[in-house]
């Protein structure tokens, strides 16, 4: 008595991807439209995922470049152009083996996608580190040097002290490591990209905390951005603790 189709589905939804092409061949043969709809679906997956690890091993270009070095570190940034709230850093340690798939500038990754990415590389990560400038630095110092601020700190926290930092395009100063800076670098290289990812997630979070206590802002949809809502509830409201003075003088 022939399988099931329900028990070949079953067989697919248990399997490792690895294991796909060996259930190919196991059921070419079988000319059920059923089965020959699930091996086409799980076709597309396979080619599917093997089109990412192939994405993501061109990523690490880098850090192949750099494999000499111990402890490469990637550098990134969220929140250099909002109106509100912090600048935040992130400073990543991947593993030398890293095969984390799905990486990339956090920009082009859903919010659900970067909340999934950041608990991973937290948990797989040999260091991570994440600095805060807040409005009153930006403010003082302006936004460039609290970059640079944030930056530095996320390198300080680091538990393990980098070889070398890839950089998402800039320079940081007073800085003794050997810098790489690469011209959108959160695209580029696998370290910078998770460094991206956990920027932004991490500010964010800090966003939608600030909209609990300022909730006539609209912080948790525009994230402090100058959405025309935004620039409307501070006509509306005024300026409140996290709103950088030297980005609203305009409307204000």
């Amino acid at each position: 008595m022939a399988e099931t189709i329900g028990a070949i589905k079953k067989k697919f939804e248990l399997a490792e991807p690895k294991l796909y092409e060996h259930l190919f061949e196991e059921y070419k043969d079988d000319t059920r439209n059923g089965v020959i709809s699930l091996i086409a679906k799980y076709q597309r997956e396979l080619d599917q995922l093997k089109e990412e690890q192939a994405r993501t091993w061109r990523l690490q270009e880098y850090e192949r470049k750099y494999s000499d070095y111990a402890y490469i570190c990637g550098i990134d940034e969220a929140g250099r152009g909002p109106l509100a709230g912090p600048v935040v850093a992130g400073a990543v340690i991947l593993p030398k083996d890293c095969d984390i798939l799905y990486i990339n500038d956090s920009k082009q990754l859903s919010a659900k996608k970067r909340d999934e990415l950041y608990a991973v590389i937290m948990e797989r990560a040999v260091a991570v580190g994440v600095g805060i400038a807040d409005c009153e630095c930006i403010d003082k110092i302006n936004i460039l040097n609290a970059t640079y601020e944030a930056m530095r700190q996320a390198i300080e926290k680091l538990n393990v002290k980098p070889d070398i930092l890839l950089n998402d395009a800039v320079r940081i100063p007073q800085i003794d490591i050997l810098q790489v800076p690469i011209i959108k670098g959160d695209a580029k290289s696998i370290s910078i990209g998770a460094a991206s990812i956990i920027a932004k997630v991490t500010r964010d979070r800090m966003m939608e905390e600030y909209d609990r206590i300022y909730p006539q802002y609209g912080f948790s949809g525009h994230k402090g951005y100058g959405s025309k809502e935004h620039i409307e509830a501070i006509k509306t409201y005024g300026p409140c603790p996290i709103h950088r003075k030297t980005f609203i003088k305009n409307f204000v």
